[in-house]
């Protein structure tokens, strides 16, 4: 049985045909509709969520499934001390794949490990999020018609950026990747990112605190949110909460096919003036999160 834990787990040939499968729903979604007639999908979603598993529950829908689940772990069976595991059997007994967030690293490969169907990792903890960084290289593929000779700004909380771990990792396997790393020092991206994934893999990369000094070179700027819920201390989030917002005046350098990417919810780190910018792609973005969770839960429901 296969699952997706980590985007690892995925050839980058896997990565290819699941995006082109993406981009034949885009253009024949009646073709889609009843694909998956008889099944369902679980989202268990033990940290809140609003585009991830809005659009897994859209995505089965659209296939023609339904959608099981909840929403918040307080609601579930967690809340009087059943373990992940137990959960995830019992799931398993009324759904035909599972959806899961979890705040914990690693609970979704633990949930993988005992579970009887396929199961998603829908983001854990500070870890992972492989779905978002399908929905990520369907935006790329779709928005710059390429994957390859790239330069990609990182912007923001690169520490507990789960979106940015797994974008990096997915892109490194492409040809002549640059990344311009831009974040506070608090906020760096951490050390076994750079040896075990940039170093090993001998890509480029700058590290700066400057979101204007390398603008100009920029083929995609990934930005995201100081995240609240991964501090410990709010007197430190409250510091960084606004280190970088990007607006009009920030873009005046950038390349006119830049594309202007965020994994949402934003807070205040793109300014709402950016947003008729035909640069931005973060709306379309999120639309494009729909149709590549359909591709996947295809591809691990072995659907023709």
């Amino acid at each position: 049985m296969k699952h997706l834990i980590d985007i690892k787990d995925l050839s980058i040939e896997e990565i290819n045909d699941l995006i082109e499968v993406a981009k034949d729903i885009i253009n024949n979604r009646e073709k889609y509709s009843h694909k998956c007639d008889g099944r369902k999908l679980a989202t268990l979603f033990f940290e809140p969520s609003t585009r991830t598993r809005l659009s897994f529950e859209a995505a089965m829908m659209e296939l023609g499934g339904n959608v099981i689940g909840f929403s918040d772990s307080s609601s579930s069976s967690t809340s009087k001390g059943e373990t992940v595991s137990d959960t995830i059997r019992v799931v398993g007994c009324y759904s035909d794949i599972i959806a899961m967030r979890h705040p914990k690293e690693g609970a979704p490969l633990v949930a993988s490990m005992k579970s009887t169907v396929p199961i998603i990792n829908a983001g854990d903890g500070g870890h992972n999020h492989p779905t978002q960084t399908l929905t990520d290289l369907l935006t790329i593929q779709s928005e710059k018609g390429r994957m390859d000779n790239l330069t990609i700004g990182l912007c923001g909380d690169l520490k507990f950026g789960r979106t940015v771990h797994s974008l990096i990792t997915a892109m490194t396997r492409y040809k002549n990747i640059k990344f311009v790393l831009i974040s506070p020092k608090e906020l760096e991206i951490p050390e076994y990112i750079k040896k075990e994934v940039l170093d090993k893999n001998n890509i480029e990369y700058v590290e700066t605190n400057d979101i204007e000094e390398y603008m100009a070179d920029l083929d995609i700027l990934y930005m995201t949110r100081v995240q609240k819920e991964r501090f410990f201390n709010e007197a430190d989030y409250i510091r960084l909460k606004d280190y970088y917002i990007l607006n009009k005046e920030k873009l005046e350098k950038a390349k006119n096919d830049l594309i202007i990417m965020h994994p949402l919810p934003r807070v205040n780190e793109i300014s709402t003036d950016v947003d008729e910018d035909k640069r931005a792609c973060y709306f379309k973005q999120a639309e494009y999160g729909k149709y590549i969770r359909m591709a996947l839960i295809l591809k691990l429901l072995e659907v023709e």
